[in-house]
């Protein structure tokens, strides 16, 4: 089961709410020239509040639908929303992918690793995954590092795989890392611990 909330010691990640339309929109605000060069929805920032309400609103139907699971990454007292993340289905039965973005101010902290490794664990003990992918764009340095630190195997390239930085732009090549439900165990993801809750609190 896809737990709907998550804690760490410092991070809360779950699932997106209506009410927390002002604080996406707060950190994306205070983040478009950051987020503009790797995702291609920053383009269309910055968006009106109703705009964001009906966003959270899609995101929450696709993870109470078991389509999409997409939450958000607050600090431990859910009054800043620090980035976002998801458990995304782009590679087939039994595997998930992880996306992660984290506001500008925020960068350097770790929270994209934290991340990661948090929703690579869930994947494999909570929704009995065989595998969890990781997509980079190879020119983002910053972002190739983390599932080489948590010991993603690197797969390879996949050629024309993410969308244009631009409307009308060429389609960027994507490297692609996975881990097995194998190797979770001896990998360092395992140094991140948390705990989970299902969608009335109760633990997993």
């Amino acid at each position: 089961m896809t737990p709907y909330r998550v804690e760490t010691e410092r991070l809360v990640l779950r699932c997106y709410e209506p009410e927390d339309a002002a604080l996406l929109k707060e950190a994306v605000d205070d983040s478009i020239e950051h987020l503009e060069p790797w995702m291609p929805w920053a383009r269309f920032e910055p968006q009106p509040l109703d705009q964001k309400v009906e966003l959270l609103r899609a995101f929450r139907s696709r993870f109470d639908s078991d389509v999409d699971y997409i939450f958000g990454v607050f600090d431990d007292e859910e009054t800043r929303l620090l980035g976002g993340c998801g458990l995304h289905p782009r590679g087939g039965d039994g595997s998930r992918e992880v996306g992660y973005w984290v506001r500008a101010d925020s960068i350097g902290q770790g929270i994209a690793t934290e991340v990661t490794a948090v929703l690579t664990r869930i994947g494999v003990e909570q929704c009995a995954l065989r595998r969890v992918d990781v997509q980079v764009d190879p020119e983002n340095e910053r972002s190739l590092r983390i599932p080489r630190k948590l010991g993603f195997k690197e797969d390879g390239v996949l050629r024309r795989r993410l969308e244009p930085k631009e409307e009308g732009g060429e389609w960027r090549d994507s490297v692609l890392f996975s881990m097995l439900a194998s190797e979770v165990a001896a990998s360092p993801c395992m140094s991140f611990a948390y705990e989970a809750y299902d969608v009335i609190g109760r633990p997993l």
